[in-house]
């Protein structure tokens, strides 16, 4: 029984606090503490200054085996594109005539990994987990992009083109992939970074989580999950259940343990992420069943995630 209170008590401890916080995101908006507008500024501060700062101080000072690492990424690349093919393959099997179905397709797969991912890590294991979690952020937010104009655009109209305009854009453009290719640079250089720019840094990066989580949850509109359809409900079950499943017992099969295999739990774990939102409704599909999705999977995903975690640990393998 002690056991099973310890397990429970870990798990809370990595989920509880997110899961707080995006409950004091929703009562600080209905309250007036917050509205749309810090929403959006927030969001677009974190996206913007203060996840970058993060993640790129997180790989400069931190030691990394890059050899190492290299075996990481390239199964959370094969894993994504598998699972990819295995929720594209089963929404045009089992909604065969649903216009929406790019929208559904990519609530399955798409998951919010430079947010509520990186928290689940960061709870879990600190500064060495965000460091490693970062070069799979880099890697996953590449490849979701370019996963998303393929399930979103319409049939036949996905060009080559089109797909290395997405690339060009995500490389080039997304804050994100920009600080962690610059921080992984600077530690393969050994280029020293002066402690005043590392202690400014450390204060934006104290930022990152809790204003990202506080506008996540302000951001969410519960009367959706009233309104939940079929559609939904699978996207979410793929997204908070399937994908961590398979692709954490892929990684165990394959040797993969401790913090390896936590992150690849906790990343897949994560719900839907908002910028799937964006994309759907750029790409003219449903945008509204896109964020009901987003909504859903966030409020679930702590709870699955706790499951997750203390199944992990009553196997010995966190």
């Amino acid at each position: 029984m002690d056991v099973v209170l310890n397990q429970l008590q870990f798990s809370l401890s990595i989920t509880g606090p997110i899961c707080l916080m995006l409950i004091l995101g929703v009562i600080f908006k209905r309250i007036g503490l917050i509205n749309d507008n810090f929403i959006e500024i927030g969001s677009k501060l974190v996206f913007q200054v203060t996840l970058p700062a993060m993640l790129f101080l997180s790989i400069v000072t931190a030691e990394h085996d890059f050899s190492a690492a290299s075996h990481f990424i390239n199964y959370g690349i094969l894993s994504g594109i598998a699972f990819f093919i295995l929720t594209f393959i089963s929404v045009k099997l089992l909604f065969r005539d649903s216009p929406d179905q790019g929208v559904i397709i990519q609530g399955g797969f798409r998951a919010n990994t430079g947010i509520i991912g990186i928290a689940y890590v960061a709870n879990a294991y600190g500064a060495s987990g965000v460091a490693l979690g970062a070069l799979y952020v880099a890697a996953t937010t590449f490849l979701y992009n370019v996963q998303a104009v393929i399930c979103l655009s319409p049939k036949g109209s996905v060009s080559g083109t089109q797909a290395l305009k997405v690339m060009a854009r995500t490389l080039t453009k997304n804050p994100l992939i920009i600080s962690i290719a610059l921080g992984m640079v600077v530690y393969v250089l050994s280029i020293p970074v002066p402690e005043v720019i590392v202690d400014a840094g450390n204060y934006l990066s104290k930022m990152t989580l809790p204003l990202a989580l506080l506008c996540t949850g302000g951001s969410l509109d519960l009367g959706t999950l009233r309104k939940e359809k079929s559609a939904s409900w699978f996207a979410s079950s793929y997204k908070l259940v399937m994908a961590p499943l398979l692709v954490t017992i892929g990684a165990y099969l394959l040797g993969f343990r401790g913090l390896e295999l936590g992150i690849l739990f906790f990343m897949n774990a994560s719900p839907v992420a908002a910028a799937s939102y964006v994309m759907a409704r750029s790409m003219g599909g449903n945008a509204t069943l896109a964020a009901n999705i987003i909504a859903f999977t966030t409020v679930l995903s702590t709870v699955t995630c706790t499951i997750g975690v203390i199944v992990l640990l009553s196997l010995g393998l966190m």
